[in-house]
């Protein structure tokens, strides 16, 4: 699949893409660089704001402004930026506050809008970390427990199905989900991922219900069927694909994160489009970026 360049490799760790629709920009965060990006491909403009820590995920909201995963919980960022420069960000949930050994890591919103956000060990190995929802009255209740590195969220496009990985499985999950509630059930493995030297990292649902995995050291995304099929496999000039998210006026762009960081200079010589924003032609819609409405 052909590819190009949104943003040149200016990320050491770009992570997390979210399409804004009110805005018609593209949400996403550089991880190491501590910053968050809006995309707006109408003009190819890049803007870049930094933040005091570690961002994993940045989101809209209906009421207006981002909300941006932080360690110790999510952060409600204003537009303008602070005194110096920096944009203010004022605490909003608190998520293993008390826990200083993990962080923030991938977040998505349901169709009702309710927050959804995992979190990691930082070691990432030891399985402390869980998953948790935040309600639209600002409630946090933890779905998961016992998880190490969690990450790709979705749901399928009734709502019905939540899908998840926590990727030292290597594999994606599949509950059932009651779209009134918000309640989860009947965990399962949908599919594992076996490519060498790949984990399974962000995810992504089209409009026919299909699941776009990215894969962190496979060059590439597989598609996987509902039923957990594997439908196609996408390689990119990049190893560590990190997430991809539709966006554009028909949700037919697919964006895509990648990872700079770590890389020897002889590997930045053969991956020279690690740490950019790619966008994609996918040959289908995708579903909605669904912003927080609490």
């Amino acid at each position: 699949m052909d590819c190009e360049v949104a943003v040149p490799p200016v990320a050491a760790l770009g992570e997390g893409p979210r399409w804004d629709a009110a805005t018609g920009t593209l949400l996403w965060v550089d991880i190491v660089g501590q910053a968050v990006h809006r995309y707006d491909p109408r003009t190819g403009d890049d803007e870049s704001r930094p933040v005091r820590d570690i961002p994993s995920l940045a989101l809209p909201r209906t009421s207006g402004g981002v909300l941006v995963g932080m360690p110790g919980g999510i952060y409600a960022i204003e537009e303008a930026p602070g005194p110096e420069g920096e944009p203010a960000a004022l605490p909003f949930v608190p998520i293993e506050a008390d826990q200083p050994g993990n962080r923030t890591n991938d977040g998505a919103c349901d169709p009702a809008g309710r927050l959804w956000v995992g979190t990691m060990a930082r070691d990432e190995a030891s399985p402390t970390a869980g998953l948790y929802r935040v309600d639209l009255d600002l409630s946090v209740t933890r779905v998961l427990d016992g998880t190490t590195i969690s990450n790709g969220l979705g749901w399928s496009p009734d709502g019905a199905t939540f899908y998840f990985i926590d990727s030292p499985t290597r594999r994606i999950d599949a509950f059932d989900c009651d779209p009134a509630s918000g309640v989860i059930e009947n965990r399962r493995p949908l599919a594992a991922v076996e490519v060498d030297g790949a984990v399974p990292d962000g995810m992504n649902v089209d409009a026919e219900g299909c699941l776009w995995v990215a894969l962190h050291g496979g060059w590439g995304l597989n598609r996987y069927s509902p039923e957990g099929g594997l439908l196609d496999e996408v390689r990119l000039p990049v190893a560590r694909i990190t997430s991809c998210c539709f966006g554009g006026p028909e949700l037919r762009d697919l964006y895509v994160t990648t990872r700079r960081d770590g890389l020897s200079d002889a590997e930045l010589v053969q991956q020279p489009l690690a740490g950019a924003l790619l966008r994609l032609d996918p040959g289908v819609a995708g579903l909605p970026t669904y912003a927080f409405s609490g």
